[in-house]
């Protein structure tokens, strides 16, 4: 695809077209990842020895993946917000040096994790467990994927760079590559197959970074063959403030709203280990569940953010508002279907994991009670798309603030503080998840209210530009 090809795909094609060409392919890639993250819990849970206790050790070290995803993801959101804004106004120079700075910041981002790896893993897993089973297998799993984590840091900023382009089936043929080879060596890494040592927990890290290496890979390849809008070269590498500035206006609240989940989870991990580890493994679990859901409010949301912001660059009143109207009711479909398969399919979903009857049970309840916030949960992740699409990051953070910490980790340390004096009634505190995101869908709406009359209703109602 040329740049003109490529150019009046983003200005011309219908919207609601638009929304679904590329956020499908979106929609896809994050809900494989999403896949495969519960074909790791499977696989480790289902061990010979100590299979629960390692599925526990997963989710011990989840907040830490969360965060260094969230500050990879939210760098390339920025990236891929300020790219496709400056190709809308035609402005190749700076979309490049965009791109260029990004890769710049994916270093950096590399040797921050790799150095919290090597010396700081100990001390973080000590923080949630005394169990010396559990810490010694959340320590070797959490190092390795620290160590090895540069190929999901710069996935995340070469799949925002072909999104932003409009190429996102090419992101997604990535990621499917990737998750392929993950869920490939899984059985073979963790079980000892094909002449390959028994690694347990180690061998779920060592499959999952090397699929992470197989998608950046193959993002690269793609990013460097037909993403020709965009110019590469070192020139393009060396820092700009004002470039990684407009980068962090709009990726920093991703960065802080992905961050708040790592922090949330770590939170509620101490929280719900206060009553039993039971507790905690089953809101593990759940956790990457939903996230199959979820992930595709989140795959649909970065097809909201590129699609707005470059008719928004465009000055273009109505096709903004399609983008809004579209995404939000795309987002909502999928968010009640998921809902129902959820409901539905809560107690052969815990089945599969190979849970004692407590903690599968304690999981049936999460599915059945916290799967009731998906439809509010979707309206949130696509209006924090809209806004960060507006350059309104202010409003996308207090939007994860809400959902996230503020309305979340108080409410469930009350309802812990109730459970542990009745453990017979320990379901309530899933309860949490349905307040906090009912809550932050009605700041959510007023501040959409505000954002369109300030920023969509000044816009040129004729704006419909066609590149020739």
């Amino acid at each position: 695809m040329n740049e003109k090809e490529s150019m009046n795909k983003m200005a011309v094609m219908p919207i609601n077209k638009l929304m679904l060409n590329m956020g499908i392919p979106m929609i896809l890639s994050m809900m494989l990842q999403a896949f495969y993250n519960i074909v790791d819990s499977a696989f480790v849970s289902n061990m010979g020895e100590n299979g629960e206790a390692a599925l526990n050790a997963l989710t011990l070290a989840f907040p830490i993946q969360m965060l260094m995803i969230a500050i990879s993801i939210g760098t390339g959101v920025g990236m891929n917000a300020l790219l496709s804004k400056s190709l809308g106004q035609g402005n190749q120079e700076k979309a490049s040096k965009a791109a260029g700075n990004a890769i710049f910041l994916g270093i950096v981002i590399y040797v921050v994790f790799l150095c919290f790896g090597i010396f700081g893993s100990k001390a973080y897993i000590h923080t949630q467990t005394s169990n010396p089973v559990i810490y010694d297998m959340a320590v070797d799993y959490l190092m390795i994927c620290c160590c090895a984590s540069f190929g999901t840091v710069f996935y995340a900023v070469f799949e925002k760079a072909l999104q932003a382009t409009g190429r996102s089936i090419l992101s997604t043929t990535a990621q499917i590559i990737g998750a392929v080879v993950n869920i490939i060596l899984d059985p073979i890494m963790i079980y000892g197959l094909l002449g390959c040592p028994k690694l347990d927990v180690r061998g779920a890290a060592y499959a999952t970074v090397i699929g992470q290496m197989a998608s950046f890979a193959f993002a690269l390849f793609f990013h460097m063959k037909y993403n020709k809008e965009i110019k590469n070269g070192l020139v393009y590498l060396k820092p700009s403030k004002k470039i990684i500035g407009e980068i962090y206006a709009i990726g920093l609240p991703a960065i802080i709203a992905q961050a708040l989940m790592s922090l949330m989870t770590y939170g509620l991990n101490i929280i719900f280990g206060k009553i039993d580890e039971s507790v905690v493994t089953a809101y593990g679990l759940y956790y990457k569940i939903q996230q199959f859901v979820l992930f595709a409010a989140f795959g649909l949301r970065d097809a909201i953010t590129p699609i707005v912001s470059f008719n928004h660059g465009m000055q273009s009143r109505q096709r903004v508002n399609d983008g809004i109207k579209y995404g939000m009711t795309y987002t909502l479909v999928i968010m009640f279907a998921g809902m129902l398969v959820l409901e539905i399919a809560a107690e052969p979903l815990a089945a599969v994991f190979g849970l004692s009857g407590q903690t599968e049970d304690l999981c049936i309840s999460a599915i059945r009670v916290i799967s009731l916030s998906l439809l509010f949960a979707g309206a949130n992740v696509a209006f924090q798309g809209i806004f960060q699409a507006l350059d309104s990051g202010l409003e996308s953070l207090i939007i994860s603030v809400c959902r996230q910490f503020l309305f979340v980790l108080p409410v469930a340390w009350l309802l812990s503080l109730l459970v542990r004096k009745n453990m017979d009634q320990v379901g309530v505190v899933w309860l949490t998840f349905l307040f906090a995101e009912m809550l932050s869908t009605v700041i959510a709406f007023l501040f959409m209210k505000k954002i369109r009359k300030k920023k969509i209703d000044v816009l040129d109602m004729e704006g419909e530009v066609v590149y020739e």
